[in-house]
């Protein structure tokens, strides 16, 4: 009898453990981001090649240095080294960095929006532009799980800044709005005749119903690299 009674004392006590660890869980997940995607989102973000953030660890060919000395107006030099990275970039490659002051955090962008892409950190849409090109460009983060990079997106509001850091530029944009829209509206990244940023994030937080998007304007570009003459 005192067998069972022990057998039944210790299943107890794992249940009431099983039970305070979702608690926590769920609780850490409501004030901050969900634990075990987080820890996969740190490991997975440690495997990234970043090679593709500095000239250093990818240099220009001779023929791109050729063409780019030829090259003189800086709009024009960005623009080449714009396209001249988003040719070579693969996905699952960081590109670039963004940081928003009004989150917080400065994260690394990776190319693509599949699921592992986005477990590593914010992810750039291959089919948008990079910045300088003059169009549009589309970033997608998570909210809640894998370092939820984009958790704080709904507190952007017009007027606040983004920075988004190139090897060839640091690219400053200022928040037009936001909108809500539903996941199917694949036009908010559509080309508006503008260098444009777009952010998104599903929406509501814990749900994919919906998309939460940012929209911001270029404001300025600072060159870096081989886009600054003075280098």
């Amino acid at each position: 009898m005192s067998s069972v009674r022990r057998l039944l004392r210790d299943v107890s006590s794992v249940l009431v453990l099983s039970g305070l660890l979702l608690l926590l869980d769920a609780g850490i997940t409501l004030v901050w981001q969900e634990p075990v995607t987080a820890a996969i989102g740190m490991v997975m973000r440690g495997q990234v090649d970043q090679r593709y953030l500095s000239y250093r660890t990818a240099p220009l060919t001779r023929a791109d240095s050729t063409a780019l000395h030829a090259i003189q107006p800086l709009g024009d030099r960005i623009a080449y080294l714009a396209r001249q990275e988003r040719r070579q970039v693969r996905t699952g490659d960081a590109i670039g960095q963004i940081d928003i002051p009004r989150i917080g955090h400065t994260y690394n962008i990776i190319q693509g929006t599949d699921t592992e892409s986005l477990e590593a950190g914010p992810g750039h849409y291959p089919s948008t532009a990079l910045p300088g090109m003059g169009q549009t460009v589309g970033i997608a983060g998570h909210r809640t799980t894998y370092l939820a990079p984009f958790r704080f997106l709904d507190r952007l509001h017009h007027g606040d800044l983004i920075h988004v850091t190139m090897p060839y530029g640091r690219f400053t944009y200022v928040v037009q709005y936001q909108r809500i829209v539903l996941p199917t509206e694949v036009s908010v990244v559509d080309d508006v005749g503008y260098d444009r940023l777009v952010l998104s994030a599903c929406n509501p937080l814990y749900s994919a119903s919906q998309r939460i998007v940012v929209f911001a304007r270029l404001r300025s570009v600072t060159p870096l690299g081989p886009a600054d003459h003075e280098e």
